[in-house]
């Protein structure tokens, strides 16, 4: 956690909005200055040293100095994030009646429209040709907001469980069919980012990761009893292509779906 004081010395980098188009993920790095990041949409997936984080739609990151970090997949479509450099001299003494801030490594953030106007205010003024102090004090409402937001959730516990668990079942039932975030969102009526920061917070996965799980699970048991092409058991599984269906097959068993079949199938005929 890192806690400032609105007297301490406090300097802007640079900041900007980060579109995705879909290819590439973020770069391995080790920078000198800190560095905040509002995800407005989708999930962006980072490992700073050995933590890795998936920052969801409305949560904040403090990436530290000196810390290597490195995106470790690529980046999704939909991601869209706000990033902001900076500096701070921790080693000046907190002046009397100063308010110090305590800014929680990653968080979700209690006004996501404000911080969102903040950022775009921030960007707005970088880009005059004069700077001022504003880029600085806009910065310090920035992390205000993100340290005020510390421990929030903006639904009770049990109505998070609830929905989380709703999405959990239809994705046991219906894996077969074509399934995705958007579509376990419109079904249970909520918000496709909310839904899938819940659904991890909960169970400590994505909701894409959970669908693959369930998807190969089934995968295995048809693979053991029954003699299917591969082609039918990814179209049952959910699907559409073989390859695709290899690839997370391969990623989640470690084995082909083939050499899984070979190696697990004349076992389970024989246990039996």
């Amino acid at each position: 956690m890192l806690e400032l004081s609105i007297a301490l010395p406090i300097k802007v980098q640079n900041g900007g909005l980060f579109i995705s188009r879909g290819v590439g993920r973020h770069p391995t790095r080790k920078l000198a200055s800190w560095e905040i990041i509002f995800v407005e949409k989708g999930t962006l997936t980072i490992q700073e040293e050995n933590t890795l984080f998936a920052v969801q739609a409305g949560e904040s990151l403090l990436l530290w100095p000196d810390r290597r970090h490195v995106g470790t997949e690529d980046f999704p479509a939909d991601l869209r994030f706000y990033w902001l450099h900076f500096e701070v001299e921790l080693n000046q003494p907190l002046l009397p009646q100063t308010f110090p801030l305590a800014i929680e490594q990653h968080c979700c953030v209690k006004d996501e429209q404000y911080v969102i106007a903040l950022f775009r205010q921030f960007l707005s003024e970088q880009e005059k040709l004069q700077r001022s102090m504003a880029l600085e004090m806009i910065l310090l409402l920035i992390l205000q907001q993100v340290s005020i937001s510390s421990g929030y959730e903006d639904k009770t516990d049990e109505a998070v469980a609830a929905l989380a668990w709703k999405a959990k079942q239809l994705i046991r039932t219906q894996f077969h069919l074509p399934l995705s975030t958007s579509q376990l969102a419109k079904t249970l009526h909520c918000n496709a980012d909310y839904l899938g920061r819940v659904f991890r917070r909960t169970f400590h996965l994505t909701l894409t990761e959970a669908i693959h799980r369930q998807r190969v699970r089934a995968a295995e048991k048809l693979l053991l009893t029954d003699s299917a092409s591969l082609s039918d058991v990814a179209t049952r599984c959910g699907f559409n292509d073989v390859g695709y269906f290899r690839q997370i097959f391969s990623k989640h068993t470690g084995l082909t779906p083939a050499v899984w079949k070979r190696r697990y199938c004349k076992e389970h005929i024989n246990s039996g």
